[in-house]
């Protein structure tokens, strides 16, 4: 969503933020110059924060709203204003058809954008008219992940020698994401050399650091916690791995593409449509541990493997995820919803 705002200010347009008060979004866009209307939705059927939304889309354009919450009860403000709707759909979960999809995504949204294909499926099987859905996948500035250290400085940090092979993952630690799929990996007979980074929060952090006591990894396995240098840490590591069970797209993946790392991830959702197995990254079975340990050890022993996959990754990132190609789409389904 800042990737976007930052875009559409660069070519003039007026915006305001709307966002839960003390948020970390409310905050970001204040430091980052935006306007900035504070404003929570409390629960679902938060009529008195609709009626606040309304009264602050009078004389709006347009509103573009990025959360499932929002799209309920902010379809709702627009229509008691007249404002024209644009709805962003980012998770890859099943969209329950009932009253709030009907209207939201039905009846009020000009346009539905999905991040991936996967995700329009799943709006157009929840009864979305498929020609009202359409893809502009997540995007990326690659400058943003230009390391602010040398790789040995942070390998130094990490406790990593120059020959010590660094697997990497930036994910929030919750089920869906497969942490634990990639230590079973690390701990796997087959893999040896291999030290495992993870950096992310999340409530599985507790039980994903007892099960790689339990695994017996030791230093194999560090747990880094929110991290905000993940420039720094992609140019620190050998590969990068999200084993996700389900994604919407794969920002991380997408970062590490653009920071020219090699990607062994899962063939889930919108990482099968981002990663082209073989040419930009390899692709393994969700669940798949021998085959995820196979992969990464793949990567560790062929050299020119790994130097293929981290020269294709910026290439990928050019075919249709730059932060100037995601504006451009965005200005153009705007005109259309507008005209």
């Amino acid at each position: 969503m800042f990737l976007l705002m930052e875009g559409l200010r660069d070519l003039g347009v007026d915006q305001v933020l709307v966002a839960p008060a003390g948020s970390e979004s409310a905050k970001r866009g204040r430091a980052a110059g935006f306007r900035v209307c504070e404003l929570g939705l409390g629960h679902q059927l938060d009529l008195v924060g609709v009626a606040r939304l309304a009264s602050r889309l009078r004389g709006a354009a347009l509103v573009h709203l990025h959360t499932g919450r929002a799209a309920w009860l902010g379809s709702l403000a627009a229509r008691l204003v007249g404002c024209p709707v644009v709805i962003t759909r980012r998770m890859d979960r099943t969209v329950r058809p009932g009253l709030r999809t009907w209207l939201a995504y039905r009846k009020t949204a000009r346009v539905v954008i999905a991040i991936s294909s996967p995700v329009a499926e799943l709006l157009q099987r929840a009864g979305v008219p498929k020609e009202r859905v359409t893809v502009i996948p997540d995007a990326l500035d690659p400058a943003r992940l230009v390391s602010t250290v040398t790789r040995a400085d942070t390998r130094a940090e990490l406790g990593a020698s120059d020959d010590a092979f660094l697997v990497l993952a930036l994910a929030q630690l919750t089920r869906r994401k497969g942490v634990d799929v990639l230590l079973r990996a690390v701990a796997d007979s087959k893999v040896s050399g291999v030290r495992c980074i993870i950096a992310g929060d999340g409530p599985e952090r507790a039980a994903l650091e007892q099960l790689a006591r339990d695994l017996s990894l030791g230093d194999r396995a560090l747990f880094l916690g929110r991290r905000g240098d993940a420039g720094d840490l992609l140019a620190a590591c050998d590969v990068f791995c999200l084993p996700s069970r389900a994604e919407g797209m794969g920002v991380a993946a997408l970062e590490a593409l653009g920071a020219g790392r090699a990607v062994v991830a899962s063939r889930v959702g919108g990482l099968g449509e981002l990663i082209v197995d073989g040419r930009s990254g390899l692709l393994v079975a969700p669940e798949d541990v021998s085959g995820l340990a196979a992969a990464i050890m793949r990567v560790r022993e062929d050299d020119a493997l790994r130097a293929r996959l981290e020269a294709a990754g910026p290439r990928r990132v050019d075919e249709g995820f730059r932060a100037d190609q995601y504006v451009d789409r965005h200005v153009a389904l705007y005109r259309d919803v507008l005209a």
